[in-house]
């Protein structure tokens, strides 16, 4: 099975971004060939404009000789362009001039420019000689030939003088009509051609500037993901911030805080309630070990008290596994070495009637963390109660402190499975059924170790048993050189 990888909102925006602008683009100039198809204006610039004038223009007089109206448009184009030339002439022969004609223009009007339809006469870059345009065109009087420009000289034009100049000649049919079988392909490879430079500058520039952009939008929603990557057992009644986050992003931001506070209220009323019971079977407990102590000896009595203590030992777990949730309280400066050694001492005599014995090693002569000194008690005679119980009933107990913050119990019993070793320290989880255990030993002191910034584990290697590290921080000056690294599963 394939295995799908989570996609990058990032690049899906800048993907989109640029299909959409490429998009954008394409169905613009199709709208702007539509209109101009439809339309089919008529682009003027000076020297077509001034043709358009002069073809409204142009008549004859009463008594048929070739004339040039006096216009409106006309009296606004010489005001316009106060160099204006013009040179128009019919079939007959008969000129009218205007302005100051160059005196190439003079000599333009033979058969050739008579038979054009239009033509626009250009001269080398080095002269002073203006372009200019021809027509022939059907007017009141006729067919006449019309020659123009806005200048008669290239002094009279502006500093910069830029011309941009199209021409599209579309292939026709035998009738006059365009041939738009042949156009089409040929037109719209132009067109792609036009377009392409321009879609990947946009997709380019798109691609450079959105990420960054993209990041920067995103970035109050990057925030708020750290935030709720921080909360965790111990903070769970913190609510996300909305303010900076995206409109779209805060419902879902809300939406998890709710599920936060209604988490928060159910967790905090199953501790209330295993509280509550805990309490409450102390006083049966007790009431059950009187008349147990009442009874006569004898195997079933003795079994029968054993698993009262259970009972009790449970209950009180279950009481100390509450109040870590409200651990409070002065940290202390703690020796590890002598708080080892003091519970050697302790728990030698419980150790002898199993079968054991028990051993106290120190590598260094002190290693001093802050904690709560109760607590690390507690979470050291878990260790070794569970080891006590599990080591297989022979053998050596060995309580090590090692000089970088580590205590460590060893047994020589059966061992935990590899498997096994990240479970045994879930909550009422038994390696073995029928053991005396709750299961909630190795957890209490798990949940310990992490409130004081510390850690416990198994450690692998080669030898027969189990060995449980409690490692926690060393206070800064009692640090070792160079701690001893020890593999921990």
């Amino acid at each position: 099975m394939i295995k799908v990888r989570p996609r990058s909102l990032q690049w899906v925006l800048v993907r989109r971004l640029i299909l959409l602008q490429a998009a954008t683009l394409f169905v613009f100039i199709g709208l702007l060939f539509l209109g101009v198809f439809i339309a089919q204006p008529r682009l003027l610039v000076d020297n077509e404009a001034a043709l358009d004038v002069l073809d409204r223009a142009v008549g004859r007089d009463a008594n048929g000789v070739l004339a040039v109206h006096e216009t409106e448009d006309l009296r606004e184009l010489r005001q316009s362009y106060p160099n204006l030339w013009y040179i128009v002439r019919d079939a007959a022969g008969q000129v009218v001039r205007y302005g100051n004609v160059p005196a190439p223009y003079e000599e333009a009007g033979g058969d050739l420019l008579q038979r054009v339809e239009g033509a626009k006469l250009l001269f080398e870059e080095g002269g002073t000689l203006p372009d200019a345009v021809l027509h022939n065109v059907e007017t009141e009087a006729g067919r006449v030939q019309i020659l123009a420009a806005t200048v008669s000289s290239r002094r009279d034009n502006e500093p910069l003088d830029v011309q941009i100049s199209i021409n599209v000649d579309m292939a026709r049919d035998l009738d006059g009509r365009t041939a738009w079988m042949e156009v089409m392909p040929t037109l719209v490879l132009v067109v792609l051609c036009f377009l392409l430079p321009i879609v990947l500058v946009m997709g380019v520039s798109t691609l450079l500037t959105t990420p960054a952009v993209v990041r920067r939008s995103l970035a109050s929603l990057v925030s708020t993901a750290d935030q709720a990557g921080r909360i965790d057992i111990d903070n769970r009644a913190v609510q996300l911030e909305t303010e900076e986050v995206p409109t779209e992003i805060a419902p879902l931001v809300r939406a998890f805080n709710r599920a936060l506070a209604r988490l928060g209220e159910g967790y905090d009323q199953r501790n209330r309630f295993l509280t509550d019971a805990a309490h409450e079977l102390r006083t049966p407990i007790a009431i059950l070990r009187t008349r147990a102590e009442l009874l006569q000896e004898d195997p079933e009595t003795t079994r029968l008290r054993l698993d009262i203590e259970r009972l009790s030992h449970l209950a009180q777990q279950l009481l100390d596994r509450q109040v870590l949730e409200h651990a409070g309280g002065p940290l202390e400066v703690v020796d590890l070495v002598s708080l080892g050694r003091v519970m050697a001492a302790d728990f030698a005599p419980l150790a002898f009637e199993a079968g054991y014995e028990l051993a106290f090693e120190a590598e260094a002569p002190g290693a001093l963390v802050s904690a709560r000194p109760r607590q690390i008690e507690q979470a050291v005679a878990n260790l070794l109660r569970n080891a006590i119980e599990h080591g297989g009933g022979a053998g050596t107990i060995t309580v090590l402190v090692d000089a970088a913050g580590g205590l460590e119990i060893h047994d020589e019993g059966p061992g935990i499975p590899v498997e096994e070793r990240d479970r045994v320290f879930e909550p009422f989880y038994r390696l073995r059924p029928r053991s005396t255990g709750a299961g909630l030993g190795l957890n209490l002191a798990r949940e310990i170790a992490r409130l004081h910034g510390g850690r416990i584990g198994i450690l692998t290697g080669p030898w027969r048993g189990t060995r449980v590290r409690l490692h926690l921080p060393l206070i800064d000056g009692s640090r070792p050189a160079a701690a001893p690294a020890r593999p921990i599963v």
